[in-house]
């Protein structure tokens, strides 16, 4: 008996089924992966519908490539090379910016040393109708006015020129620098560097902007604060004394750099500061006022 001889359907019919069953089911996977996605990427949307860019490979890859730069030509007093200062933006109102790591601990130690024996009580400059008793207990520093013409050591020359660079500013327009000191309890009442002309009468130019550098570490209090910060405690009931606002711990070496007028050279109200008075330890600082107009030579730091 023969077997029987079993023959498969090789016929065009099944080869389309087949063909069309695949189909289906790849654009079925496609269309399932399309959707999750589609999930994931906008649940990763911020609540003002902004999607986050990779930052993270753009940041790996940034820092393990050397960018090299096509410098121009500089002027006279230019530079030939690019200069790099860290800084921090603390606010807005008033514009206040920190630079860490500014000045070195040898060097703070060394503009310390210039300044020590020479002190004497910080004065304040009176409106009228104020005197010396009328004002007593506002500003209880000592300190003393060193110009870097009288530094042969170069290192307040070296400061200068630093600050110069993080405000754009000539160093025509500076004053000498300002050495205080602040012990236990002492302080400065919350004031603004510039002199409004309504109070102070006509000024022949005005201090635009101020630079602190902080020349050792203070333990406990000797802040300097900012009470008006965004606008804030401006309704009239602050004391001008009280600690409040933005407030910012000494530390050696450090800077901060604010801005007591406007561009257009109206006077910011936000930039009213002060010194919290000094808890535990010493406050030392050097303080560098910086004018809307260049300093006459005798004057310039």
């Amino acid at each position: 008996m023969k077997a029987k001889t079993v023959k498969r359907n090789w016929s065009g019919k099944t080869n389309t089924l087949s063909f069309s069953s695949v189909f289906l089911i790849c654009i079925f996977f496609f269309l399932g992966g399309y959707f999750c996605s589609t999930l994931v990427f906008h649940s990763q949307e911020d609540e003002n519908g902004i999607r986050p860019r990779p930052m993270t490979r753009l940041l790996e890859k940034s820092a393990k490539e050397e960018t090299e730069y096509n410098l121009l030509r500089a002027g006279e007093s230019g530079d030939d090379s690019i200069t790099s200062i860290p800084f921090q933006v603390l606010s807005w109102r008033p514009r206040a910016l920190y630079f860490p790591n500014f000045a070195s601990s040898e060097q703070c130690k060394s503009i310390l040393n210039m300044a020590r024996g020479r002190l004497k009580p910080s004065a304040l400059k009176l409106r009228k109708g104020e005197t010396k008793e009328s004002t007593k207990g506002i500003r209880t520093s000592s300190g003393v006015f060193i110009s870097a013409s009288e530094d042969k050591t170069g290192l307040l020359d070296a400061i200068e020129e630093k600050i110069a660079r993080v405000t754009k500013i000539p160093r025509s327009h500076v004053e000498a620098f300002n050495i205080l000191r602040y012990e236990v309890g002492q302080r400065y009442a919350s004031h603004y560097d510039t002199f409004d002309p309504a109070v102070y009468g006509p000024q022949e130019s005005q201090r635009m902007a101020t630079f602190l550098l902080y020349l050792t570490d203070v333990t406990e209090g000797g802040e300097t604060m900012f009470p008006f910060e965004n606008g804030l405690n401006m309704d009239g009931s602050y004391d001008f004394e009280d600690c409040i606002g933005l407030r910012v711990r000494p530390r050696k070496g450090d800077g901060i750099l604010f801005y007591s007028l406007f561009p257009n050279g109206t006077i910011d109200p936000t930039s009213l500061h002060g010194s919290c008075p000094v808890i535990k330890g010493k406050k030392w600082v050097a303080t560098k006022w910086i004018r809307d107009q260049e300093r006459k030579k005798s004057r310039i730091g």
